[in-house]
C-alpha cells in the first residue's frame, strides 16, 4: 500500500487561498466602520463595535455594488501578496543570510565544544544552561530552524555525557518552544503580528518576561527529570534500543580562537543594539535586517573568510530560509483576497456572533484554541500571522479583548504547538536525524505540553484582568 504523506505546508496555505476565493462566492460582502483612535501616544485603526452592514452586490447596485473576484484572481493575488509581505520576505532571507556566515566562522561550534568540557562533570548544568540559550536566541532574534544544524552536535554531545538522543531533543525543541511562545522581540511573530494589529513594535514586552520565567522554569524542570533518570539508569531511556553507533561523533577540536571571540562578541552586541534600536530609537525590519547585514559581514572579515566565501556562506544561509519567506508570502494571499473581496469583516462578524456573551476572559482562551488548530496546518509562525491576525486584531476591538492579548495569544498557539504538530518540517526532520519516533516523542513531550497550556490559559486570563496593553 502507498503510504499517504500529509501535504507540505505551501500547499496546504495554497489550498487556503483557492479557499478562501471559493468562500469570496458564497460569503456576502460587508463591512464595519472603524475609527483613528491615538492610545498611550500611537493612532490605532479601530473597529467600531455595531457598525457592520451588508454591501450591496454588483447585481443589486449596478453602479456602487461589489463585484465577484474573477477566478484568475487566485494567480495575481500571489504576486500581490508578496509584495505586501515584501519588507518581510527580505527581513527573513537577510537574516538567513547573516546567521549563515556567523555559522561558517566556527564560533558557535567552539563555544558549544568549551562548554562540554568544562562541563562534562555536571551535564544537567550543561543541559540546563542550553536549554535557556535556545530559548533566548528564539525570544529575541526568533531562531527556530537554525538550530537543525546543531542537532548532530547536541546529540553527540549528550550521549558523551551518558544521556541520551531524547534530552537532546528536549533541550533544542523545548528552549525553542518557550523562546518562541512567550518571545518577547521576535520578528518573525511578535513583531509581524504587533504590526498587522497595529501595535507599536516590540510594546508589552514587559509581561512576556515576566511569563518567560515561569515558562522556562516549567521547561527545565520537565527535562531535568528526564536526564537525572537517564544518566542514572540508562534503561530508563525512552530510546534505549536505539543504535547511536555511527553518525554521532563529537566534531574534531574547534579552538575559540582569538577571532571567534570577536565573532561571538559582536553577535553579542548585535543582539543588544536590536533591543536597544527597537525600544529607543523605533527601529523596525529596515533597520534590524541592516543590522545583522553588518554582522555578517563583519563576521566574516573578523574570521578571515575570503569575499567569495562570505558570499557562499550568506547565499547558502538565505537559501535556508527561501521556503519560509515564500510561505509567508502566499499566506499574506489570504488576507488580499478577503480584501478585496469584502468579505473580512463579514467572517470577523460571525465569529463576534459566535462568541458573543462569553466574556472578555473567556474569548482570549478561545483565541487560543483557534490559534492552536490553526498551526496544525500552517506551522509557520511569520504565515499564520497574515492568516490569523487579520481577523483576531478586529475581532478583540469588538469583544472587549486588548490587540496585545490577541498577539499573546497568537504566540502561545504557535510557539507551544510547533513542536508537536506532525505538520512541523523542522521537527520532524529533527526526529529523523536524532533517531527518535514520534510516538515516543509525545510520550515524552505531553506532560510538558499539558503543564505549559495550563501557564498560557492562565496568562491569558490575567492578561485580560489586568487591561495589558
Amino acid at each position: 500500500m502507498k503510504k499517504v504523506r500529509f501535504p507540505d505546508a505551501l500547499v496546504l496555505i495554497f489550498g487556503l487561498v483557492v479557499l478562501t476565493q471559493l468562500l469570496s462566492y458564497v460569503i456576502p460582502a460587508g463591512q464595519y466602520e472603524r475609527k483613528v483612535v491615538e492610545i498611550n501616544g500611537v493612532e490605532r485603526n479601530l473597529v467600531v463595535p455595531g457598525t457592520y452592514q451588508p454591501l450591496p452586490t454588483v447585481e443589486e447596485d449596478p453602479e456602487n455594488g461589489v463585484s465577484p473576484l474573477p477566478w484568475w484572481g487566485i494567480f495575481t493575488s500571489i504576486p500581490k501578496g508578496m509584495e505586501g509581505a515584501g519588507d518581510v520576505i527580505f527581513f527573513v532571507l537577510l537574516i538567513g543570510g547573516a546567521i549563515g556566515v556567523v555559522k561558517a566562522t566556527g564560533a558557535l561550534d567552539a563555544v558549544i565544544l568549551l562548554a562540554v568540557r568544562r562541563f562534562s562533570g555536571n551535564p544537567i548544568t550543561l543541559v540546563v544552561g542550553l536549554t535557556a540559550l535556545f530559548a533566548m536566541g528564539s525570544a529575541v532574534i526568533g531562531i527556530a530552524e537554525e538550530y537543525l544544524v546543531f542537532l548532530p552536535l547536541i546529540v553527540s554531545m549528550c550521549l558523551a555525557l551518558k544521556l541520551d538522543a531524547m534530552v537532546a531533543m528536549g533541550t533544542i525543541c523545548i528552549g525553542y518552544s518557550v523562546g518562541y511562545g512567550f518571545a518577547t522581540l521576535n520578528p518573525f511573530t511578535v513583531l509581524i503580528a504587533q504590526g498587522i494589529a497595529g501595535l507599536p513594535p516590540a510594546s508589552g514586552q514587559w509581561y512576556r518576561w515576566c511569563l518567560m520565567l515561569p515558562g522556562l522554569a516549567i521547561g527545565i524542570h520537565h527535562l531535568m527529570r528526564y536526564a537525572k533518570k537517564v544518566h542514572q539508569d540508562p534503561s530508563a531511556s525512552l530510546v534505549k534500543d536505539v543504535d547511536y553507533s555511527e553518525g554521532f561523533t563529537m566534531p574534531e577540536d574547534v579552538p575559540l580562537t582569538g577571532s571567534r571571540k570577536l565573532v561571538l562578541l559582536a553577535l553579542v552586541a548585535s543582539v543588544i543594539m536590536f533591543v536597544v534600536g527597537i525600544k529607543r530609537w523605533d527601529w523596525y525590519l529596515t533597520e534590524l535586517a541592516a543590522l545583522f547585514v553588518g554582522l555578517g559581514l563583519l563576521s566574516g572579515i573578523v574570521a578571515r573568510l575570503s569575499p567569495n566565501k562570505i558570499a557562499s556562506e550568506f547565499c547558502t544561509g538565505a537559501s535556508e530560509l527561501a521556503g519560509m519567506a515564500i510561505i509567508i508570502g502566499v499566506a499574506r494571499t489570504i488576507e488580499v483576497v478577503m480584501d478585496e473581496a469584502l468579505i473580512k469583516d463579514t467572517i470577523v462578524h460571525a465569529i463576534e456572533g459566535t462568541i458573543q456573551g462569553l466574556g472578555a476572559h473567556l474569548t482570549a482562551v478561545a483565541m487560543l484554541a483557534v490559534q492552536s488548530l490553526t498551526n496544525l496546518f500552517i506551522p509557520s509562525g511569520s504565515g499564520q500571522a497574515y492568516v490569523t491576525m487579520p481577523l483576531l486584531a478586529p475581532l478583540a476591538d469588538l469583544t472587549g479583548v486588548s490587540k496585545q492579548v490577541a498577539v499573546l495569544a497568537y504566540q502561545f498557539g504557535d510557539g507551544f504547538t510547533n513542536i508537536i504538530v506532525p505538520t512541523n518540517a523542522v521537527i520532524m526532520g529533527m526526529l529523523v536525524m536524532a533517531k527518535v519516533s514520534y510516538q515516543k516523542w509525545l510520550r515524552f513531550l505531553l506532560p510538558f505540553f499539558v503543564k505549559i497550556y495550563l501557564l498560557a490559559t492562565i496568562a491569558l486570563v490575567i492578561a485580560v484582568a489586568i487591561g495589558y496593553e
